[in-house]
Protein backbone atom coordinates (compact mmCIF):
# COMPACT_ATOMS: atom_id res chain seq x y z
CA UNK A 1 0.00 0.00 0.00
CA UNK A 2 2.73 2.14 0.42
CA UNK A 3 3.27 2.42 -3.47
CA UNK A 4 0.02 4.08 -3.99
CA UNK A 5 1.59 7.58 -3.10
CA UNK A 6 4.38 7.01 -4.90
CA UNK A 7 2.50 6.35 -7.94
CA UNK A 8 0.28 8.97 -7.43
CA UNK A 9 3.64 11.33 -7.47
CA UNK A 10 4.96 9.65 -10.48
CA UNK A 11 1.46 10.20 -12.37
CA UNK A 12 1.13 13.69 -11.21
CA UNK A 13 4.43 14.39 -12.64
CA UNK A 14 4.60 12.83 -15.89
CA UNK A 15 0.89 14.83 -16.44
CA UNK A 16 2.52 18.57 -15.26
CA UNK A 17 4.75 17.34 -17.91
CA UNK A 18 2.94 16.69 -20.52
CA UNK A 19 0.72 19.85 -20.03
CA UNK A 20 3.61 21.93 -19.46
CA UNK A 21 3.51 24.25 -22.75
CA UNK A 22 6.65 26.31 -24.41
CA UNK A 23 7.16 28.83 -26.42
CA UNK A 24 10.75 28.08 -26.97
CA UNK A 25 11.52 27.43 -30.35
CA UNK A 26 15.16 28.40 -30.53
CA UNK A 27 16.22 24.63 -32.48
CA UNK A 28 13.98 25.32 -35.51
CA UNK A 29 16.17 25.94 -38.29
CA UNK A 30 16.01 26.76 -41.79
CA UNK A 31 15.59 23.34 -42.83
CA UNK A 32 12.64 23.00 -40.17
CA UNK A 33 10.31 25.28 -42.34
CA UNK A 34 9.58 23.14 -45.07
CA UNK A 35 8.20 20.70 -42.54
CA UNK A 36 6.20 22.55 -40.96
CA UNK A 37 4.70 23.42 -44.11
CA UNK A 38 3.78 20.66 -45.34
CA UNK A 39 1.97 19.29 -41.74
CA UNK A 40 -0.31 22.24 -41.82
CA UNK A 41 -1.07 21.62 -45.88
CA UNK A 42 -1.69 18.41 -44.89
CA UNK A 43 -3.83 19.15 -42.08
CA UNK A 44 -5.89 20.86 -43.93
CA UNK A 45 -6.06 18.05 -46.91
CA UNK A 46 -7.15 15.72 -44.09
CA UNK A 47 -9.77 18.46 -42.50
CA UNK A 48 -11.46 18.75 -45.98
CA UNK A 49 -11.81 15.38 -46.39
CA UNK A 50 -12.96 14.82 -43.75
CA UNK A 51 -15.69 17.69 -43.92
CA UNK A 52 -16.66 16.80 -47.56
CA UNK A 53 -16.76 12.93 -46.70
CA UNK A 54 -18.86 12.85 -43.30
CA UNK A 55 -20.38 16.57 -43.00
CA UNK A 56 -21.31 17.04 -47.14
CA UNK A 57 -21.57 13.37 -47.48
CA UNK A 58 -19.27 14.02 -51.11
CA UNK A 59 -15.90 13.53 -50.70
CA UNK A 60 -13.34 15.00 -53.03
CA UNK A 61 -11.83 13.06 -55.04
CA UNK A 62 -8.48 14.28 -54.89
CA UNK A 63 -7.82 14.97 -51.50
CA UNK A 64 -6.80 11.19 -50.94
CA UNK A 65 -4.31 11.24 -53.20
CA UNK A 66 -3.02 14.77 -52.79
CA UNK A 67 -3.08 13.41 -48.65
CA UNK A 68 -1.10 10.34 -49.52
CA UNK A 69 1.45 12.22 -51.18
CA UNK A 70 2.07 14.95 -49.02
CA UNK A 71 2.22 11.96 -46.10
CA UNK A 72 5.21 10.67 -48.35
CA UNK A 73 6.81 14.22 -47.73
CA UNK A 74 5.95 14.74 -44.37
CA UNK A 75 7.84 11.59 -43.58
CA UNK A 76 11.26 12.39 -45.94
CA UNK A 77 11.19 15.91 -45.24
CA UNK A 78 10.74 15.33 -41.90
CA UNK A 79 13.33 12.83 -41.36
CA UNK A 80 15.71 15.73 -42.75
CA UNK A 81 15.22 17.79 -39.20
CA UNK A 82 15.38 14.27 -37.42
CA UNK A 83 18.61 13.85 -38.47
CA UNK A 84 19.73 17.21 -37.92
CA UNK A 85 18.95 16.56 -34.50
CA UNK A 86 20.19 13.37 -33.75
CA UNK A 87 16.74 12.10 -33.03
CA UNK A 88 16.65 9.12 -34.74
CA UNK A 89 16.17 5.68 -32.98
CA UNK A 90 18.86 4.09 -30.96
CA UNK A 91 18.89 1.16 -28.40
CA UNK A 92 19.42 3.43 -25.02
CA UNK A 93 20.30 0.26 -22.92
CA UNK A 94 23.18 -0.44 -24.59
CA UNK A 95 24.54 3.11 -23.33
CA UNK A 96 24.61 1.24 -19.47
CA UNK A 97 26.14 -1.77 -20.43
CA UNK A 98 28.82 -1.14 -22.87
CA UNK A 99 32.10 0.39 -21.42
CA UNK A 100 32.07 3.87 -22.73
CA UNK A 101 35.32 3.90 -24.75
CA UNK A 102 33.29 0.84 -27.08
CA UNK A 103 30.16 3.05 -27.63
CA UNK A 104 31.88 6.11 -29.62
CA UNK A 105 33.43 3.48 -32.20
CA UNK A 106 29.79 2.36 -33.16
CA UNK A 107 28.19 5.48 -32.65
CA UNK A 108 30.64 6.37 -35.62
CA UNK A 109 29.96 3.18 -37.32
CA UNK A 110 26.09 3.85 -37.06
CA UNK A 111 26.63 7.38 -38.58
CA UNK A 112 28.55 6.38 -41.80
CA UNK A 113 25.51 3.57 -42.15
CA UNK A 114 23.10 6.28 -41.76
CA UNK A 115 24.87 8.16 -44.59
CA UNK A 116 25.79 5.91 -46.84
CA UNK A 117 21.97 4.49 -46.36
CA UNK A 118 20.10 7.84 -47.28
CA UNK A 119 23.18 8.41 -49.94
CA UNK A 120 21.93 5.33 -51.66
CA UNK A 121 18.14 6.22 -51.09
CA UNK A 122 18.56 9.56 -52.91
CA UNK A 123 20.44 7.87 -55.59
CA UNK A 124 17.62 5.13 -56.02
CA UNK A 125 14.66 8.07 -55.60
CA UNK A 126 16.55 9.91 -58.46
CA UNK A 127 16.71 7.01 -60.83
CA UNK A 128 12.87 6.47 -60.01
CA UNK A 129 12.25 9.85 -60.66
CA UNK A 130 13.95 9.46 -64.11
CA UNK A 131 12.01 6.23 -65.02
CA UNK A 132 8.35 7.53 -63.93
CA UNK A 133 6.68 9.16 -66.61
CA UNK A 134 3.23 9.57 -65.30
CA UNK A 135 0.99 11.87 -63.78
CA UNK A 136 -0.86 11.71 -61.15
CA UNK A 137 -4.07 11.00 -61.20
CA UNK A 138 -6.36 13.65 -59.72
CA UNK A 139 -4.19 16.39 -60.46
CA UNK A 140 -2.11 17.30 -63.75
CA UNK A 141 1.54 16.79 -62.32
CA UNK A 142 4.34 14.36 -62.77
CA UNK A 143 4.76 12.54 -60.17
CA UNK A 144 8.94 12.57 -60.33
CA UNK A 145 8.55 16.00 -58.88
CA UNK A 146 7.27 13.83 -55.74
CA UNK A 147 10.59 11.57 -55.79
CA UNK A 148 13.01 14.62 -56.77
CA UNK A 149 11.44 15.92 -52.96
CA UNK A 150 11.97 12.95 -52.03
CA UNK A 151 15.91 12.48 -53.09
CA UNK A 152 16.80 15.73 -52.21
CA UNK A 153 15.72 14.78 -48.76
CA UNK A 154 17.52 11.40 -48.58
CA UNK A 155 20.75 13.40 -49.79
CA UNK A 156 19.99 16.19 -46.96
CA UNK A 157 19.89 13.68 -44.25
CA UNK A 158 22.95 12.07 -45.47
CA UNK A 159 24.75 15.07 -45.27
CA UNK A 160 23.52 15.74 -42.08
CA UNK A 161 24.42 12.20 -40.89
CA UNK A 162 27.99 12.87 -42.28
CA UNK A 163 28.56 16.32 -40.22
CA UNK A 164 26.94 14.20 -37.16
CA UNK A 165 29.55 11.94 -37.58
CA UNK A 166 32.35 14.52 -37.80
CA UNK A 167 30.83 16.13 -34.79
CA UNK A 168 30.84 13.47 -32.72
CA UNK A 169 34.45 12.00 -33.92
CA UNK A 170 35.50 15.12 -32.34
CA UNK A 171 34.09 14.69 -28.41
CA UNK A 172 35.71 12.47 -26.00
CA UNK A 173 34.05 9.06 -26.09
CA UNK A 174 32.57 9.82 -21.91
CA UNK A 175 30.83 13.09 -23.84
CA UNK A 176 29.16 11.26 -26.62
CA UNK A 177 27.63 9.42 -24.10
CA UNK A 178 27.06 11.72 -21.51
CA UNK A 179 25.08 13.51 -24.52
CA UNK A 180 23.52 10.70 -26.06
CA UNK A 181 22.05 9.20 -22.88
CA UNK A 182 20.49 13.09 -22.06
CA UNK A 183 18.81 13.09 -25.54
CA UNK A 184 17.50 9.80 -24.30
CA UNK A 185 16.02 11.13 -21.06
CA UNK A 186 15.05 14.46 -22.79
CA UNK A 187 12.53 12.75 -25.91
CA UNK A 188 11.84 14.65 -28.97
Amino acid sequence: MSDAPEEKDRVAALVDELEEVTDDISDVRVFDIPVLIIFVILFFIVALQFFTRYVLNDSLGWTEEIARYFLILLGFVGGVTCVRKGKHIFLEFAYHFLPVKSIKPIILVVEVIVAGFWGYAGWLAIELAQKTASNMVSINLPKAYLYYIVAASCFLMAVFAVLNLIREAGKPAEQVVREKLQQASEGL
